[in-house]
């Protein structure tokens, strides 16, 4: 894993040929606060979506012989490389030389010499920040600072690469080439393999920079969006069906209310007892009761005619008035034998009375 720490610089000389030469104080024992996905982009240990974490680098590991050797000829560079320099790039990125490297108290030291005329005329004008480009493992477990800070990892083999020449320095512009020496916490991030922005795409983290993953997972939210407007369709046809339902239920109510009203009521309570009353003068025996009007007037035809009862509604109600008026008015009975008259006058008055009876 790769890192940049934040350095304080002391005065700097220039050599007879023009070189710039400075002591800088490096990173020191502590603890330092990092990003859960820079330390487990993976989330192999769960830290990816914890936030900031502390971790430990230790006297050990600061003060490492091989850590501090590894610092010692490697190039100063102006800005951070966006790769570690190596012996393919150093012309490209080397703007000078990292002499030696000493411990100085709880912070690491480096003698820097800078050879380049662009870089040094940068730090004259102001570009006076610098930070160091390294390599380090980290151990996950359960540390604890000498002040009793918990972190969830520890720093181990630490490997430097260059010395980047910034405009601005993690640890602020108090850590710069100045006359007063400036004690500075360096706050560590990773440089070369930086971490990709991640997003929350259906509550699952996704790393930009992974397109397979961005992509499958664009590809999930369409076909949910897509399985959402079919059900919206389909809601909304249901929802157009009950409100039809709703409608026609209320025209049933509207209805059942003017059923109710006083004298609606009146006149269905008059022609119940009218209808019952025809039917017991027909059919006494009849039971009406829980039977419609339909139902009673089909009883009746039925009891009456048997199997030449008529199949629809419109029979039965014809045949049931027939039976009822039959029942409730005398049916006028006529002589059809012919008259006798005994005379011609007789026969005219009988004519006249017919005519105006």
């Amino acid at each position: 894993m790769q890192f940049v720490d934040a350095l304080t610089l002391d005065a700097p000389r220039r050599t007879r040929e023009g070189f710039m030469a400075v002591r800088a104080k490096a990173a020191r024992v502590g603890v330092y606060d990092y990003l859960g996905s820079e330390i487990d982009p993976e989330n192999k240990h769960g830290l990816r979506d914890k936030g900031m974490v502390k971790v430990l680098r230790d006297e050990a590991t600061v003060f490492d012989m091989a850590a501090v050797r590894s610092f010692v000829g490697k190039p100063i560079t102006d800005d951070h490389p966006t790769e570690a320099v190596t012996a393919d790039n150093w012309r490209q990125h080397a703007r000078g030389t990292v002499m030696g490297a000493i411990r100085d108290g709880d912070y690491l030291a480096f003698d820097l010499l800078l050879t380049d005329a662009d870089a040094i005329a940068k730090v004259d004008a102001g570009k006076c920040e610098l930070s160091n480009g390294y390599a380090a493992s980290l151990e996950f477990g359960d540390f604890a600072a000498p002040d009793g800070t918990k972190c969830v990892a520890r720093q181990t083999s630490i490997q430097g690469n260059h010395v980047a020449l910034v405009d601005r320095g993690r640890a602020g512009p108090e850590c710069r080439i100045s006359d007063a020496f400036a004690h500075c916490d360096a706050i560590p991030t990773t440089i070369m393999e930086p971490v990709m922005k991640t997003i929350m795409l259906d509550g699952i983290p996704v790393n930009l920079g992974d397109a397979a993953a961005v992509e499958a997972a664009i590809a999930k939210l369409q076909d949910t969006a897509a399985k959402a407007a079919t059900a919206l369709t389909d809601a909304e046809a249901k929802l157009s069906t009950e409100t039809g339902k709703v409608a026609a239920l209320e025209k049933q109510l509207a209805d059942a209310k003017a059923e109710l009203e006083p004298a609606r009521l009146d006149q269905l309570v008059a022609d119940r007892a009218a209808l019952v009353a025809k039917v017991k003068a027909i059919a006494p025996d009849l039971v009406v009761d829980g039977k419609t009007d339909a139902e009673i007037r089909r009883a009746v035809v039925a009891a009456k005619l048997g199997d030449a009862c008529p199949k629809d509604d419109a029979g039965v109600a014809g045949a049931f008035a027939v039976l009822t008026a039959t029942n409730d008015e005398k049916p006028e009975v006529h002589n059809l034998a012919p008259a006798k008259f005994a005379d011609s006058a007789t026969v005219v008055a009988s004519i006249r009375a017919a005519r105006y009876a």
